[in-house]
């Protein structure tokens, strides 16, 4: 079931990103990846205050 559901999205992702141009799609991935690194400090930074 696993495997189908990220088939699934995968499909939604890339077919979004194919009516996008390159610039919208390179800003976009850059915005996301600029927010899970943050939230992974943000993590990360608590994890080490509670251990």
């Amino acid at each position: 079931m696993f495997f189908f559901i990220a088939l699934a999205a995968a499909g939604v992702l890339l077919g979004a990103a194919a009516h996008t141009t390159l610039p919208q799609f390179l800003l976009a991935g850059a915005v996301i990846g600029a927010w899970l690194l943050a939230f992974g400090v943000r993590e990360g930074a608590g994890w080490l205050r509670h251990r």
